[in-house]
């Protein structure tokens, strides 16, 4: 039941500031995974980049053990809600509330799945955004994710003692 004394939080602490290296490692892996897919769609003049990708990269480096930044539900997420909100825009066409419903179909489908990652949530919104063609599920979402993938298994596993992925 919602109240108003709910917003007020539980009072918890602020969690821990991340290590000047944690944030360097971070950081540069942000960089190099963008500098890599809009660098080579650049190359190839292709569009291989997708706005959620920059949040894809803020789990992936700044957070690689969590399940939300594992590689399956990278790409499937990305997958899943891109299909979802071209799906939803061939059937109901643009309308806010056929994005409102490619959304909640998306969070439910990642759900479902177990391949939650949040950063494609938005991908529904964006489709309705740029209103692509079903070509957009390859190029930028499919190909994108999985070059970002490639450069956060290659650059997690140097720059890190622990293993990524945790799981496939």
């Amino acid at each position: 039941m919602f109240t108003f004394n709910k917003l007020r939080g539980d009072s918890a602490a602020l969690p821990a500031r991340p290590g000047l290296r944690q944030v360097l490692i971070a950081w540069l892996g942000g960089v190099l995974a963008i500098a890599a897919i809009a660098g080579l769609g650049d190359a190839l003049t292709a569009s291989l980049l997708l706005g959620s990708f920059g949040a894809s990269c803020v789990l992936v480096f700044g957070f690689p053990d969590v399940p939300f930044s594992q590689p399956r539900n990278v790409m499937f997420g990305h997958f899943l809600s891109t299909f979802t909100g071209l799906l939803f825009l061939q059937i109901c066409g643009p309308h806010w509330w056929a994005v409102a419903l490619a959304v909640g179909t998306a969070i439910a489908l990642m759900m479902l799945t177990r391949t939650v990652h949040p950063p494609a949530g938005s991908n529904p919104v964006i489709v309705f955004l740029a209103l692509p063609g079903w070509d957009f599920l390859l190029y930028p979402t499919l190909s994108g994710s999985l070059l970002l993938i490639a450069v956060a298994l290659v650059y997690n596993n140097a720059s890190r003692e622990a293993r990524y992925p945790k799981y496939w």
